[in-house]
């Protein structure tokens, strides 16, 4: 998602709590209350909203879900202030450059200890971990170009498999079909390791998978 989608959104989500804001009545208790049904969409499409962009333990959601819980007119308002914060920060770049700079991190973090396990020989622990790595670049990419990581099965909010996350990348031009058919042979690898199917693959196409992931990450990067 882009800056722009992210700013068009949140102004949407602030108009939203505003609109909640001007239904405020007095209860018998003489509190002041804001429209139920009005404050808790707000709410709701707030959170979602927050954790897809910087998931569920960061501050900000948590404050939120912590401090606009029910349909007091001042919780109303504590949430659109949270989201005008926020907005400021994304208005800024600073939100999204932190963000993929700690992503850059902890991929190279995760590359180099599967880099440490090649070496010492355990193949199988190092496919693992360069798959799982690849897979989250992958919906991190996702998030960066506003394809959807989630699919409803039955009512419930699932991830998508990488493999549909890989076609849906492909699919949305964001790489191409050599990368989506490695991908695919990356992910089978990473497959067969969780599974047991050791004898699947050798020591080198490891080595091999570590340096195309990491030459893939370093590649494609939003």
């Amino acid at each position: 998602m882009t800056t722009f989608q992210l700013l068009e959104r949140i102004d949407f989500l602030i108009l939203q709590g505003q609109q909640s804001l001007t239904t405020q009545y007095q209860g018998a208790t003489g509190n002041h209350y804001v429209n139920t049904g009005k404050f808790f969409g707000f709410r709701s499409a707030s959170l979602s909203f927050i954790s897809r962009v910087l998931g569920e333990n960061d501050l900000y959601y948590r404050e939120f879900n912590n401090v606009c819980k029910d349909h007091f007119y001042h919780q109303n308002e504590a949430g659109i202030n949270m989201l005008l914060a926020l907005r400021d920060e994304i208005a800024a770049g600073w939100l999204l450059s932190f963000k993929q700079l700690v992503a850059a991190e902890l991929f190279a973090d995760f590359l180099e200890m599967s880099k440490y396990l090649l070496d010492e020989g355990y193949k199988d622990a190092a496919a693992v971990m360069i798959g799982s790595t690849l897979e989250e670049h992958l919906r991190q990419l996702c998030i960066n170009h506003n394809l959807e990581t989630h699919h409803l099965s039955k009512g419930d909010n699932i991830s998508k498999k990488a493999s549909v996350i890989n076609a849906d990348l492909k699919k949305a031009n964001v790489y191409g079909p050599i990368e989506e058919k490695q991908i695919i042979a990356w992910l089978g690898i990473r497959n067969s390791a969780a599974h047991g199917k050791y004898a699947d693959y050798t020591k080198e196409q490891i080595d091999f998978m570590h340096q195309g992931v990491l030459d893939f990450i370093a590649k494609v990067k939003s």
